[in-house]
């Protein structure tokens, strides 16, 4: 039976949706998802890691289960979504905790450590990419957007919100496709369909560059704090190559890098292997 609890909380209108486990008192761990899916991608790393720790994963706006009122007008770029979650922090009271970035959590959580460099612990980054070196050439359309945000060109990229790409995102790289539960993907593309979303994933999907042009910051927050950084990387993914985790060592010498043999998702199928990495890594560390 699991014991995560599902719960919510009003940071400035935004009704976030939330995972927890653990005890209170334990140090804690936010993780972070990214595009497409929710916090539901860590029911599974949740149950790993709560016997140590408090496990804290939220649903980004415009994801899974969180409730944005069309009345706040909301706008959906990376810098918002970074301030609903450090809002989130500071509503939970969380004063140290460690950090588990992936895909769209990357630049989210990075602006949070941006924000709070004295208070993260450690980062554990799984595909969550920080590095041009990490940008395969899955982003090429997305660039195209970037230099040319003409209507044309976005509405090219509604071809990345079907369910044909949701899927593969899944199981591109995965030697065993057949091991990933198809709940998974099923899940995340119902509710990437809801009304009003697809302009959301647009939106985002445009000011990802952002998050690109804020790389010599997120290099300089490494530099300079040193946070311990385990990376643990899918090394058949299509959309953040491995030189991404290999690029951490650049600016990070000892941060730990390892590398699966997995596509985009690998918890769905390395979730033995990378709980037991996080949890020598976090208790080498001394966390």
């Amino acid at each position: 039976m699991s014991n995560t609890l599902t719960k919510r909380v009003d940071v400035h209108g935004v009704n976030i949706f939330y995972r927890e486990a653990g005890n209170k008192g334990a140090p804690t761990i936010l993780l972070l998802h990214g595009f497409p899916t929710s916090s539901f991608q860590y029911r599974n790393l949740i149950e790993r890691l709560a016997p140590k720790y408090r496990v804290i994963a939220p649903d980004l706006p415009g994801f899974g289960f969180t409730d944005v009122p069309s009345q706040l007008k909301y706008t959906y770029t990376f810098e918002n979504l970074a301030n609903t979650i450090i809002d989130f922090t500071k509503a939970l009271d969380l004063s140290k905790f460690a950090i588990y970035i992936f895909d769209y959590g990357a630049p989210t959580g990075l602006r949070l450590a941006l924000a709070r460099p004295d208070d993260i612990t450690a980062i554990i980054t799984q595909n969550g990419n920080a590095f041009e070196a990490g940008l395969g050439p899955f982003w090429y359309q997305l660039r195209k957007y970037w230099c040319e945000p003409s209507s044309e060109n976005r509405k090219n990229l509604e071809g990345l919100l079907t369910f044909d790409v949701t899927k593969f995102q899944y199981v591109e790289g995965e030697p065993h496709p057949e091991l990933i539960a198809p709940e998974t993907y099923t899940l995340d593309y119902a509710l990437l369909s809801r009304p009003g979303n697809t302009d959301i994933q647009l939106d985002l999907f445009y000011d990802y560059r952002n998050n690109v042009a804020l790389y010599p910051k997120f290099h300089e927050y490494f530099r300079q704090h040193k946070p311990p950084v385990l990376a643990v990387w899918g090394k058949n993914d299509p959309i953040f190559i491995s030189a991404g985790a290999s690029a951490y060592k650049t600016v990070l010498p000892e941060a730990e890098v390892h590398l699966l043999d997995g596509g985009h998702f690998p918890l769905e199928t390395h979730l033995d292997e990378i709980s037991i990495k996080i949890i020598q890594f976090l208790e080498r560390n001394k966390i």
